[in-house]
């Protein structure tokens, strides 16, 4: 494998990329870990989550640095950017505007200890960028296809970054055709460092344990299961390390996958997903 040790700088960003099923059965809930939330505003949870760790990760003195950029592309009824907001159609935003343009700020609570043993709860500002939404098919090629396009025009202005990253978020098969190449065409597109990176996420509805960073296909129930395993990278070394320092068992062939992902896979598969510890 590559390196993928590229620095990552103002000068030499690099991007993420999130596609996020936003069909109908999305409005179904999670069948593990929170049964009475709906996929979608778990997603949405996790995906607002993420967007305000990048921030602060790229936060300095003198403001945030634009290590980033970063797009969220939706697609149900429609395929498209998914911000909401001033920064609504934009594709690839830096994380310095997205840091300044949340489409609004919500009331939540977190528990925090108390300093007697106990937990109270204790009111947050929680910046939201990204709505959830739940309508229409699965058009995962086109989404893909969209991906492609996007990455190539970013790798073409960015040829020596480290590669950027795609991460599919799914509850359901395709239904406007196989993805496989659609997924192929996006990790064949590769900078210096390394070719891009397409993981796969399937938000499941049973209650059934998440399988997590497979190396192989045995394990997996079904076609469906194997489809998205194939279409996932295998994960570079330093990924790789992390998910081992998590306590799941890697090897060579680990990739970039979980399949019947509860919120809290999710939330973890992100954080490891999002990780280059590199910037400069």
């Amino acid at each position: 494998m590559m390196p993928y040790t590229a620095e990552i700088s103002r000068a030499n960003p690099s991007c993420f990329l999130f596609l996020i099923d936003q069909s109908g059965s999305m409005s179904d809930p999670f069948g593990a870990g929170e049964p009475n939330r709906r996929k979608a505003d778990g997603v949405a949870d996790a995906i607002n989550r993420l967007l305000q760790n990048l921030v602060i990760k790229c936060t300095r003195d003198e403001g945030v640095r634009d290590y980033y950029h970063v797009g969220v592309i939706g697609y149900g009824a429609t395929v498209g950017a998914a911000f909401g907001g001033a920064l609504t159609g934009r594709e690839l935003v830096p994380i310095s505007e997205i840091a300044n343009a949340p489409t609004r700020l919500e009331q939540r609570t977190r528990k925090i200890e108390d300093g007697v043993g106990g937990l109270v709860e204790q009111p947050v500002r929680f910046p939201i960028w990204f709505d959830p939404v739940a309508n229409g098919g699965t058009p995962m090629c086109q989404a893909l296809s969209r991906a492609r396009s996007i990455v190539q025009e970013w790798v073409d202005a960015h040829p020596f970054c480290f590669p950027p990253i795609v991460i599919n978020i799914t509850d359901g098969e395709a239904t406007d055709g196989d993805p496989t190449t659609a997924a192929e065409a996006i990790k064949s597109i590769s900078t210096s460092d390394g070719n891009v990176l397409l993981f796969n996420v399937h938000i499941s509805s049973q209650r059934a344990q998440p399988i997590e960073f497979p190396d192989n296909e045995g394990s997996l129930p079904d076609e469906y299961a194997r489809l998205l395993f194939r279409m996932s990278s295998v994960m570079p070394d330093f990924m790789r390390d992390i998910v081992q320092r998590e306590g799941i068992a890697v090897s060579g062939n680990t990739r970039g996958f979980v399949f019947n992902a509860d919120i809290i896979a999710v939330i973890r598969f992100l954080d490891i997903g999002t990780r280059p510890s590199n910037l400069r």
